[in-house]
């Protein structure tokens, strides 16, 4: 049996188990010596969690059951070894069969062999003319049925949660929703932000150019560069501090945040780390940033990242952003980057979209409204507040922001491409995804990155 075929089982199964695909694939892959194995055990897995609604269409039509009626090993198995078959040309559809037949045993589950077996081999000769929703035609489009024929192409054949997709289809209309879902299932490249308080991005592509690393610099974020060959994280650099590895939309968070030399920012939900070493070097020797968060493993990643940046100007310290922070009105900027949904990263985080329900989401508002609440305690008069998430719907994002106006009249929403006191420099840099109001969001049918949003909040001196 191939072991990078059983890692991939055994990380599906451990997500299924409760556990984050990050981290049940770093476990996964830590028994593997060969990096093929490993790199092929993440393409298996991240294509499951990718391809899932669409591989359990397939799956059901080929075994005559819903697959949730399924023994969920025997489902993770057989979701394993179909998304090799279905998507992976190099892999011999008989070995992937094999193998499936071999994990279905050495999983305790030796009566379902034969039935393994014999779906995966149907599936092998029918799997060019699998019956899979159709992208609808504008004609068809403009039905009465027209919704729910968008939503079955967007939901079973591009593999999204049908209340999510809805969700998109309805805001932004077919085609946006199509382009989206696509920018999700395709993997996702490895960006780097650039490390000013050590050199620039210039200097960092020529230093990785030396190391066989080639890269291109990212459309907008300044500091970043997206990896075309190569990796980094195999070079010297990955340890010296060089670069921190960053997705280009939540570097432009930290550019919304802005800082310039001298002032005192609190980062209040820091780790990993990327965003707090970017406001450290605009703040400069003379500035200081506190970077707080609350889990204390959390907090061991934070430290590292910011020892290696050689960041001497942050101050690091444990905070429950849900109570009072032991602060009084004394930063000049006070971001909040706030624990959420996710669901605007689901291209590099394919479980995600699985994980989450739409039920989540008033929980997950309610949380990031109290933790802004928390965090406006500690700006100054005169000061900013940046509430940011990554998730791409509106509970979490411009009606947590409303709620949190109307119930604090000291503050107003900013718009950064107006007037200077809002200390946000490079503005013209990040103004291409900035929304009508100010706010910073990123979509990936607009621009290609994963769905940001970001808002800038102004504690009035006097009134608002």
């Amino acid at each position: 049996m191939s072991p990078a075929r059983w890692a991939a089982y055994q990380t599906v199964e451990a997500v299924r188990n409760g556990t984050d695909l990050a981290t049940a694939l770093a476990r996964a892959r830590a028994t593997l010596e060969d990096r093929r194995d490993r790199a092929l055990a993440g393409e298996i897995a991240l294509g499951v969690f990718r391809w899932r609604a669409a591989l359990d269409h397939a799956l059901g039509q080929l075994a005559k059951r819903r697959p949730d009626t399924l023994d969920p090993p025997i489902l993770d198995i057989l979701r394993v070894a179909a998304y090799q078959m279905l998507h992976l040309e190099r892999v011999p559809a008989a070995a992937a069969v094999n193998d499936a037949v071999d994990m279905a045993r050495r999983a305790g589950r030796t009566s379902a062999a034969g039935f393994v077996n014999g779906v995966l081999r149907s599936l092998g000769r029918r799997r060019e003319a699998l019956p899979f929703p159709s992208r609808p035609d504008a004609a068809r489009l403009e039905r009465s049925n027209g919704r729910e024929l968008a939503l079955d192409y967007l939901s079973v054949t591009l593999s999204h949660p049908r209340w999510l997709a809805a969700r998109w289809l309805d805001r932004y209309g077919f085609d946006a929703a199509e382009a989206w879902a696509r920018f999700n299932n395709a993997a996702a490249p490895l960006t780097l932000r650039a490390n000013r308080l050590r050199e620039d991005r210039e200097t960092l592509s020529t230093r990785l150019a030396a190391h066989g690393v080639q890269t291109e610099p990212t459309r907008f974020a300044p500091d970043g560069l997206v990896v075309v060959d190569g990796n980094p994280l195999a070079t010297p650099l990955a340890g010296d501090g060089s670069f921190v590895v960053q997705d280009e939309a939540s570097q432009l968070v930290a550019m919304m945040a802005g800082g310039t030399s001298g002032e005192r920012i609190l980062d209040a939900c820091a780790a990993p780390g990327g965003k707090t070493i970017a406001l450290a070097s605009a703040v400069g020797l003379d500035g200081l940033v506190v970077a707080a968060d609350f889990r204390s493993k959390r907090i061991d990643l934070l430290a590292a990242t910011v020892r290696t940046a050689g960041a001497d100007r942050v101050r690091l310290i444990r905070s429950d952003l849900r109570r009072p922070l032991p602060f009084r009105a004394a930063f000049d900027a006070v971001l909040v980057d706030a624990p959420c949904s996710g669901l605007g990263t689901i291209r590099r985080d394919p479980d995600i979209r699985w994980r989450r329900d739409e039920s989540n989401l008033a929980g997950l508002a309610r949380d990031e409204l109290t933790m802004l609440r928390e965090a406006s305690r500690a700006v100054r008069p005169g000061g900013r507040l940046i509430y940011a998430t990554c998730s791409s719907e509106p509970e979490e994002n411009e009606r947590v922001v409303s709620a949190f106006l109307e119930a604090e009249p000291r503050f107003a929403r900013a718009d950064p491409r107006r007037g200077d006191s809002l200390r946000t420099p490079r503005v013209d840099e990040i103004a291409p995804v900035l929304d009508d109001t100010g706010a910073l969001r990123t979509l990936p049918h607009l621009h290609g990155l994963e769905a940001f949003y970001a808002v800038i909040l102004v504690h009035c001196e006097a009134s608002c």
